[in-house]
């Protein structure tokens, strides 16, 4: 073979590689933490996607470095989608640029984030709608795609939402795609809250699930005429109940666990409203004999009634300090009888997804729960108080003097254990009543559970909204101290976990490193690392040169 037929052999296969890098895509992920690879349960949804899908995302324009990070982790993330299914596509606008009005995002879910900004020695703000909105067979919603969480600092915020990123897509596209929605039913008996003060967790439980009320037949008490009905929901709500529950409606709600329904318990175990006391200044709390002791005790639980004052992690309320000319002066003071539930972080084990990357949920007058341990269940604390915690028992006086100065807190002589607020249950549950005699008055009785989820929380209120001038405000949103609480996010998050049969929760456990650089260390070494960018070249071209120097010299002479 000459010398020519070699080049423009090489020059074909030169060409022919060329060619099937073109055809053959694959990105290899060296991340430790697998950052850019797709979980089953999202590539599963994705899958189920039969129809085309829009995402818009409004991450574009001139804004700060880190949220060009965010954005180019957005769009690696997209494209990962567009290749599990092309029948997804995505674009970027700026919002801003658009001129789209706020309004028009407002009545899309979306509130404005006002950054500051300094150019050129001058302070300015950036205003950005940092959401995605995704459209599918007549339908659409818009994904946050920062973490709204108070207490942390910008890196944080960035890290964090990055964690959240495949979650939050994948399971807005999960409830979008899906052909049927899972139901979830609120029981309607026990004189729970009403439609307005509940509206909040209504709207929650709706953006991704069939929702309706569970109301006795005979309007009196559960029934088995209400089992079909029952059978239905995939999940029931019992929201602050005031009226003690039969012996005869706990079989019912016992059997519908043993056959793998899922229950959320939002429970008062004394009775203390925080409306009274604004008018009297003071109150008479009293205990809440709900007939749940036994039915609890059955899953390792007990609700004490007793309140739980936390004198370092508790709410602000607004009270009137003061008069200036005749106009009253308010003042925020905290309340130790609304402790503050601020997930766990201290290792990656103790934080569970239900509580991950949201605000402090807000608790009124809540209890707390003793866990006493059983067979085959295992209990995981979701929220608890501070160590500067002490039980009042009841019935006892609550008054309005008893506000905490932020100068005086944790004022305690020495730290009691905490009290917990909250918890979740998983394991195969045991029937109550498989020793009883009430079992033969229920056609089909079974004894224990297939794998099953429960979550029980010792305050009622946690699911109670606002409500101004006859309309009910979004949950967690407190007028008076204008604080946003993440009792919406702790909710929606407890419905998804209760009825995740896709392991979809498990990303919400994923936790990212941002590696940014060293600032200090970057100005410190620059001048070294200059040099060295400068020198080291030239040195290797000179070493090349002089060996290649040597070797013509032997050779040729």
């Amino acid at each position: 073979m000459n010398k020519k037929n070699k080049i423009t052999l090489i020059i074909i296969a030169v060409l022919l590689i060329i060619g099937m890098s073109g055809l053959v895509y694959k990105r290899f992920d060296l991340t430790a933490e697998k950052r850019y690879t797709l979980s089953d349960s999202t590539i599963s949804v994705l899958e189920n996607v039969s129809k085309p899908m829009t995402i818009e995302v409004y991450l574009d324009g001139d804004f700060p470095a880190s949220f060009k990070q965010l954005q180019n982790e957005t769009k690696f993330m997209l494209d990962e989608f567009r290749k599990i299914n092309p029948k997804i596509d995505y674009k970027f606008r700026d919002p801003i640029a658009e001129k789209i009005p706020q309004d028009t995002l407002a009545a899309m879910g979306m509130q404005p984030s006002i950054l500051p900004d300094m150019k050129d020695g001058k302070v300015s703000e950036i205003v950005m709608f940092p959401y995605a909105a995704i459209k599918y067979n007549g339908y659409g919603t818009a994904v946050p795609l920062i973490v709204q969480q108070s207490g942390i600092d910008a890196a944080t915020q960035l890290s964090k939402s990055i964690e959240n990123l495949e979650y939050n897509f994948a399971s807005t596209i999960k409830g979008l795609s899906e052909e049927t929605a899972k139901n979830v039913g609120f029981l309607v008996n026990q004189q729970e809250l009403s439609p307005d003060e509940f509206r909040g967790f209504m709207d929650v439980a709706m953006e991704n699930y069939n929702i309706g009320p569970i109301i006795p037949e005979n309007k009196t008490e559960l029934s088995l005429a209400d089992v079909p009905k029952l059978k239905q929901m995939d999940a029931i709500v019992i929201a602050k109940p005031r009226k003690a529950f039969t012996d005869n409606e706990k079989v019912i709600l016992d059997q519908y666990i043993m056959n793998g329904g899922k229950t959320l318990w939002m429970i008062d175990a004394v009775n203390a409203e925080m409306d009274t006391l604004f008018q009297a200044k003071k109150i008479m709390a009293y205990p809440m004999d709900l007939n749940l002791t036994d039915f609890m005790f059955n899953y390792g639980l007990r609700i004490n009634p007793a309140l739980t004052k936390d004198m370092k992690k508790s709410a602000l309320i607004r009270i009137v300090s003061g008069e200036v000319a005749g106009n009253p002066q308010y003042s925020s003071f905290l309340w130790p009888y609304f402790p503050l539930g601020i997930a766990d972080t201290s290792t990656p084990l103790s934080v569970h997804p239900v509580t991950k990357n949201i605000n402090p949920v807000k608790f009124e007058f809540p209890t707390s729960i003793d866990t006493l341990g059983r067979p085959n269940i295992k209990t995981k604390v979701l929220f608890e108080s501070s160590e500067r915690t002490i039980s009042k028992t009841v019935p006892n006086y609550v008054a309005l003097s008893e506000i905490v100065r932020a100068d005086s807190i944790g004022e305690m002589e020495r730290p009691a254990p905490p009290k917990i607020f909250a918890v979740a249950l998983e394991g195969k549950f045991t029937s109550a009543y498989s020793t009883r005699s009430e079992k033969n008055a229920y056609p089909g009785f079974k004894s224990q559970s297939p794998e099953n989820k429960m979550l029980v929380i010792a305050d009622g209120d946690i699911a109670r909204n606002q409500i101004w001038k006859g309309k009910p405000l979004p949950l967690g949103e407190d007028l008076l101290t204008k604080e946003h609480y993440g009792n919406a996010q702790f909710l929606r998050n407890a419905l998804d976990y209760l009825l995740d049969d896709s392991n979809m929760m498990a990303l919400r456990n994923r936790t990212i490193e941002i590696r940014l650089l060293d600032r200090e260390r970057v100005d410190a070494e620059r001048s070294k690392w200059q040099w060295i960018n400068l020198l080291l070249p030239l040195g290797i071209l000179g070493l090349l040169g002089a060996v290649f120097y040597f070797i013509r010299k032997k050779r040729f002479s």
